[in-house]
């Protein structure tokens, strides 16, 4: 099982490998068209190549895993599983945009959602961390790395998700915007010139935390506020006013939270992003222990004493997702 993104920057030698019997890879958009797990064949990879522009950071090298994978191993069934598949039933309410019908019918302009590999497996893991059932337990899966989103998991479904029509919606990322006024592009476009490349550019590439602190990487933006920087104070306190106010609303989706989860790679890793968000959030019941979250085991509980709502910290794992996927794309095959 190889992700496409980690195949095309690492060395991987396939010959060395033995006893492959499936490859199920990690493809980042699977527009309206791909809800489940599916066995790949020359059409499927046409299909996905046309929605390429729709996540220029992802999916070309997921596109280019395909390929380097399908002739290094032609005799084995490989499975594309996609992160928005997750996200694909939520409801209209949450998908729609307020844009003319026209726009909506003819090019399917809706929010898809991403990371719905890591959010699927987060909320499943934290129902068994709780040891209760999944129906009617209501989740917020905080997916916090290099690029960031939310999921509202009411009884194992997908409500609601801060990424939109492609993943740079939503919360402040490494070097994604998030979410910025549709007018302020506008602006820059009609009195700054500045077209579409520039633009996409500048947003994928030059924004979030890069945009505001020079830097990507959420451990260095903190020692850098550790040592008075002023650009990176206010990287942090935008980080955290955008993360606690879209917890919020993901458990305004939910009518109310019973667990609280942080993976990916800032929120496995960065204890003082989860107390810090947590410290605006005690209105919704969320507590997180001093002691407990300094170094926490992955998979384990950070709550405070008499918190209402239980807060884990999961280990990112889109492997076992795939594999999950992979199992279920061959046994329908």
């Amino acid at each position: 099982m190889l992700d496409g993104d980690e195949l095309v920057t690492n060395d991987v030698d396939l010959d060395a490998v033995e006893g492959i019997d499936a490859v199920g890879h990690r493809i980042v958009h699977g527009g309206t068209e791909f809800v489940e797990p599916v066995v790949i064949d020359d059409d499927i990879v046409r299909r996905l190549e046309a929605l390429a522009d729709l996540a220029p950071l992802h999916q070309p090298k997921s596109l280019r895993g395909l390929e380097v994978v399908g002739k290094a191993l032609p005799g084995v069934p490989a499975v594309a599983c996609f992160d928005t598949a997750f996200h694909a039933h939520i409801p209209a309410a949450a998908a729609t945009y307020a844009l003319p019908r026209e726009w909506r019918r003819r090019w399917n302009l809706r929010r898809f959602g991403f990371h719905g590999l890591s959010h699927a497996y987060a909320s499943r893991r934290a129902a068994e961390l709780v040891g209760v059932p999944v129906d009617g337990l209501r989740v917020v899966t905080c997916h916090l790395g290099a690029g960031a989103s939310l999921a509202a998991v009411l009884s194992g479904v997908s409500v609601d998700t801060t990424m939109g029509f492609t993943p740079l919606d939503g919360l402040v990322m490494a070097t994604r915007s998030g979410s910025v006024d549709p007018g302020l592009i506008l602006w820059l476009q009609e009195h700054m010139g500045m077209g579409p490349s520039e633009l996409g550019s500048a947003l994928e590439y030059r924004s979030g935390l890069v945009g505001l602190a020079g830097t990507g990487d959420m451990k260095a933006v903190l020692e850098a506020e550790a040592t008075g920087d002023e650009d990176a104070r206010l990287a942090v306190e935008v980080y955290l006013h955008r993360l606690r106010g879209e917890i919020a609303a993901m458990a305004a989706a939910l009518g109310g939270l019973d667990v609280l989860v942080f993976t990916g790679g800032v929120g496995e890793r960065s204890a003082p992003i989860r107390a810090r968000a947590a410290d605006g959030l005690g209105f919704l019941g969320i507590g997180v222990d001093r002691v407990r979250n300094a170094a926490p085991e992955l998979d384990a509980e950070i709550s405070s004493d008499g918190a209402v709502v239980s807060t884990f910290v999961v280990a990112a794992r889109e492997d076992l997702e795939i594999a999950r996927g992979v199992r279920s794309a061959l046994a329908l095959e």
